[in-house]
């Protein structure tokens, strides 16, 4: 990121190894969504000259004199969120805003990112997870984001047998939510979206109904179906803070909860609609967070792969080799064609 709204390729030095610290190369990345809010819309605030990507699995350069459990040449997943780990915060059981709000989100928000050829991974031992030999390395990428973000929204959403579960927006994230769903036991799961590819793996992964909101209100389409009781659980994964929490909240059961993931890009204000929550009484809660980060974050999660559980290989639907096809990649995201639903990219 050269600044808002402007990308390109620039030399940096290489960064500086610390006695708990890694070096890492990547072997693979996938842009985000979030690095076209932080580019173009200037979410984060004005960036110069910082290295964009949170997305990556690569193999250990370099090891402080600390780290105990990685060396050279290990093949390692890194999270997009790598907390400080001795932060009160993450004593307090929020290791995602250690050091303050987000602040476990350090790649390409306050810290160049791993679309470099050498990226620098705090807390190597408590950060970084070793890649298993029987998991795909393009889909272990989906590991460090696309992966605890859907799931997190589960968790958020306390997702529990038997539930109606609406997932709103199916990008990789929601995806990954309504997978999430399943394994936590939704029974009516409801994917919110329009795009056909996206809609299809949505069904693959656990999905019993498709909504598709350029055919008429969500809310309405909702209320239909589970005539006229609404779900007891909503993932927000896409939209907008002008309409999207309004027909979460509206679409909601009383006692029910909203677990929100999306990255909420611009505007100043989240409408909550007052008679539909309640009047402030109806014990709709809603819940946002950053996904959690850390090692065994990531092992746990790269299990599910191990054992077939789960298989976010199938949202990579576009595949490059070479540094070269960052930016291509980058753009993809940015432009949104419709048979995209994730890139990657080899190196």
């Amino acid at each position: 990121m050269l600044g808002i709204g402007k990308t390109g390729w620039i030399e940096k030095d290489a960064p500086v190894c610390g006695p708990l610290d890694a070096l890492v190369k990547p072997l693979a990345v996938s842009p985000c969504t979030s690095d076209v809010h932080t580019v173009w819309e200037g979410a984060i605030g004005d960036r110069h000259d910082m290295i964009l990507g949170h997305e990556a699995v690569g193999q250990i350069v370099e090891v402080g004199a600390l780290v105990k459990d990685f060396k050279p040449g290990d093949r390692v997943i890194v999270p997009a969120i790598t907390p400080d780990w001795g932060a009160l915060e993450s004593q307090a059981g929020y290791s995602m805003h250690s050091g303050g709000m987000l602040a476990g989100w350090k790649f390409s928000n306050f810290k160049d990112g791993v679309f470099g050829e050498l990226f620098h991974v705090n807390e190597a031992d408590a950060n970084l997870a070793l890649l298993p030999d029987d998991v795909d390395m393009a889909a272990a990428v989906m590991l460090s984001d696309m992966v605890p973000t859907g799931l997190h929204g589960v968790e958020l959403a306390d997702v529990q047998f038997g539930d109606d579960v609406c997932v709103i927006g199916i990008g990789p994230v929601g995806l990954m939510a309504v997978a999430g769903a399943k394994l936590r036991g939704a029974s009516h799961l409801y994917a919110v979206g329009s795009r056909p590819d996206c809609a299809a793996l949505a069904r693959e992964y656990g999905a019993t109904e498709i909504i598709n909101y350029r055919e008429g209100d969500i809310v309405k389409q909702i209320m239909e179906l589970t005539h006229g009781k609404g779900v007891d659980r909503v993932i927000v994964a896409g939209g907008n803070a002008e309409e999207t929490f309004a027909q979460a909240i509206t679409m909601l059961k009383p006692g029910g909860r909203i677990g929100n993931v999306n990255y909420l890009g611009s505007g100043d204000y989240v409408k909550i609609p007052r008679v539909e929550w309640g009047c402030g009484m109806g014990h709709k809660t809603i819940a946002g967070g950053l996904m959690p980060g850390g090692r065994l974050r990531m092992e746990k999660l790269a299990s599910l792969l191990s054992t077939k559980r789960l298989d976010p290989g199938k949202m990579l639907t576009h595949r490059f080799n070479g540094f070269e096809h960052i930016e291509e990649a980058l753009m993809l995201m940015k432009d949104k064609p419709r048979d995209l639903i994730k890139p990657v990219v080899i190196l």
